[in-house]
């Protein structure tokens, strides 16, 4: 963007926002607040979304993948200009660090809201990157980031710098292409394999290396810079809990840094902006050591709003003649999504940097459609109920409501769920009961993961590192696999789910109207039977919702099951069921036979079944069905009908959200049915194949 005087402040009227999910609901909330028409875009799988409800108007821009849709510079376009928008604002991710959309907004007259071309060119090339910060004095790790480095060099370069190091790609990031080598002897092995995995992913290998910091914390510093040559930073995120290079919780600030650091990591961070001229909202990010929390070095710097932006807002305090409303987010006093429209109509900063301030503590947790119990494997489904926790100091960012269907053609992230406090024991408090009160049901989650890290030791003392979760990560699992039967109360609460929608068909009284266990001579027993952990659980109910006796009976189990008291009942969505002298308060839906329950971040579907149900399963048990583990797209099929196949042979190769899982045949034998064809979208446990066990294999004689 061009720098422009402060008598040429330009007013936008209309924003076309040219992307999807919660950012794109973020950004309309911004300029509904600000007076400006929002312009929301979509594919085809997004017709129906909400971030397209909310907005103004809203423009089909093609079909369901992103490469023919939301990564379509010349769509975008031609929708900002049919509807009459000035500015096009690209939120984060698809076409947001996209020189040459950047370019192409300004060739057609359109306000890009974020840097300008070359400034996103300086930083997108990493080597390019460090060389510019190196020369403006900002700290790098010691290493080499000379571009077309040899193989040679590299290794040479990495001995220099002194084992272990890092190697990554200078064209992305995302984990992909990064090779950690802690020995000489693994140096070429781990140089050719990164580069190839470079070359596949962002089709450059172009490669540097870096000294591997130990225990080290990744801390990232918010900057804005205006069009008058202004650049102020807003203080630091702490982002070190990921899993596998993907942050999943943040704050503000870092309890790493004391203030004397912060204000020279601030300061590190603002020179880095300044020596590419940099205009908009932009987040430099460094990496530090836990054990030498004084130093700290860039890695790079990303030239769009971040996913965690939200905490920045929360803990930064602005001077009053900003006109920024600290009620609006909940936060303490500014909203980036405003700044960044406007830095882009030309205005200026009100306010210098030592005007600047933060206080107290907020966290932010990434609520995502994946199940961790099943290595993280992309979920999916229509969101049966959405229910948003509300509270003193909690903010949700979400890209979800009740009715959305979360498909598999885009990243998994479905809402963010950030809490502030006073301090940073009470941010991490609020968060965690804010998580507790959420609930997605019809899809599963991650939000009895994020609750188990919240609560894990070294979280709470903040006492972090990019590796704690992976290191962690079988304790964190440990808390509640998805995939172990559920808790007795849970099993109650299905079955009282269904006698109360028995005993509503029977309102009028008529004891022959409704199935209930009514007999002449008192009340007799009903039953409801699941499927679940690989056995049946059988739920025995007698007597009426207000008042009943219930037994629990799993098969294969010899010992008696205890009765307990029953009592239930609900509003709306929320069902309370009193066992004994407990009561439970569950979300809730009944949808096709299954009863989904959520509660304290935990969600469960149980499916009633049937004796017709389990003697087809049974008839069918010398064959092995090969199932897809998650919702996708079928990108390999290596099978055929009458095709002879091994027990552990890949036969498909399924992907979702980015991830790709073979599936293999379960058994050794002779395939019968094959369900789809390669480019099919398929749901979770949908059939793919059927394979006629061996004899051996399948009765073990």
């Amino acid at each position: 963007m061009a720098p422009t005087q402060p008598s040429r402040v330009r007013r936008f009227d209309t924003v076309l926002v040219a992307n999807r999910g919660e950012i794109a609901v973020r950004v309309i909330r911004t300029l509904r607040e600000l007076g400006v028409r929002a312009v929301a875009v979509h594919s085809d799988a997004d017709a129906d979304a909400r971030h397209v409800a909310e907005a103004d108007e809203a423009v089909r821009i093609g079909p369901r993948a992103a490469t023919e849709s939301y990564l379509r510079v010349d769509r975008m376009i031609e929708a900002a200009l049919e509807r009459g928008a000035q500015a096009v604002h690209p939120g984060y991710g698809f076409l947001s660090e996209s020189a040459a959309f950047a370019s192409a907004c300004a060739e057609a007259g359109l306000v890009f809201i974020g840097p300008s071309a070359s400034a996103i060119e300086s930083m997108g090339d990493k080597i390019r990157a460090k060389r510019t910060v190196s020369e403006a004095g900002v700290p790098l790790v010691p290493g080499s980031g000379a571009e077309g480095a040899s193989d040679g060099e590299l290794r040479r370069a990495a001995l220099e710098a002194g084992l272990p190091v890092l190697f990554k790609p200078s064209a992305g990031g995302g984990g992909k292409g990064m090779r950690l080598v802690h020995h000489e002897h693994e140096l070429d092995e781990a140089i050719a394999a990164a580069r190839r995995e470079s070359r596949a992913a962002f089709g450059d290998d172009t490669m540097f290396v870096e000294r591997f910091v130990a225990r080290p914390r990744h801390i990232e510093v918010q900057v804005l810079g205006d069009s008058h040559g202004h650049v102020v930073h807003l203080g630091e995120r702490e982002c070190s809990l990921q899993r596998r290079h993907q942050k999943i919780v943040e704050e503000a600030p870092s309890p790493l840094l004391d203030a004397d650091t912060r204000a020279r990591i601030g300061s590190a961070a603002v020179e880095a902006a300044r020596a590419v001229g940099y205009v908009g909202a932009g987040t430099v990010e460094f990496i530090v050591s836990a054990d030498r929390p004084d130093e700290f070095f860039f890695m790079e710097m990303n030239t769009r709003l971040q996913v965690e932006h939200p905490v920045t807002e929360l803990v930064t305090v602005l001077p009053e003649r900003s006109g920024t409303d600290p009620s609006r987010l909940g936060g303490a006093g500014i909203d980036l999504v405003e700044w960044q429209v406007r830095i882009a109509e030309g205005e200026p900063f009100p306010f210098a940097q030592h005007e600047l301030g933060m206080a107290g503590h907020a966290v932010e947790a990434r609520v995502y459609a994946e199940d961790p119990g099943r290595g993280f494997l992309p979920t999916g489904g229509e969101v049966l109920h959405a229910r948003e926790p509300r509270g003193s100091g909690v903010r949700v960012d979400s890209g979800v409501r009740t009715g959305s269907v979360v498909g598999t053609d885009y990243d998994p992230m479905l809402a963010k769920v950030i809490a502030s406090g006073r301090d940073r024991s009470e941010a991490l408090r609020r968060l965690d009961g804010a998580l507790a009160g959420t609930s997605l049901l019809g899809l599963g989650t991650n939000l009895v993961f994020l609750r188990a890290l919240l609560n894990q030791p070294e979280v709470r003392a903040g006492e972090l590192d990019t590796g704690l979760v992976d290191r962690e990560l079988e304790n964190l699992l440990g808390v509640e696999d998805s995939h172990d039967r559920p808790p007795e109360h849970v099993l109650i609460a299905a079955a009282a789910a269904m006698l109360l929608d028995r005993e509503a068909t029977g309102a009028s009284g008529d004891p022959w109207d409704v199935l209930t266990g009514w007999r002449l001579g008192g009340q007799g027993w009903m039953n409801w039977r699941f499927a679940v952990a690989g056995g049946r659980t059988t739920v025995w109910v007698r007597g009426r919702s207000t008042a009943a006796e219930v037994v629990v009976e799993h098969s294969g189990e010899q010992e008696s099951a205890r009765p307990h008291r029953l009592r239930a009942d609900r509003a709306g969505r929320v069902l309370s069921v009193t066992l004994d002298d407990r009561t439970h308060r569950y979300d809730h839906v009944v949808r096709d036979g299954t009863v989904h329950l959520a509660e304290g971040g935990a969600h469960w579907a149980l499916t009633e079944h049937t004796l017709l149900a389990d003697a087809a399963r049974r008839s069918g048990a010398t064959d092995g069905e090969v199932v897809s583990p998650m919702p996708g797209t079928v990108l390999v099929s290596n099978v055929e009908p009458e095709q002879r196949v091994k027990s552990g042979q890949p036969l498909f190769v399924v992907e979702a959200m980015k991830m790709e899982h073979t599936v293999v045949s379960p058994v050794d034998g002779i395939v019968t049915e094959v369900h789809v064809t390669t480019g099919q979208t398929v749901d979770p446990e949908q059939s793919l194949a059927v394979v006629a066990a061996d004899e051996d294999t399948s009765r073990g004689e």
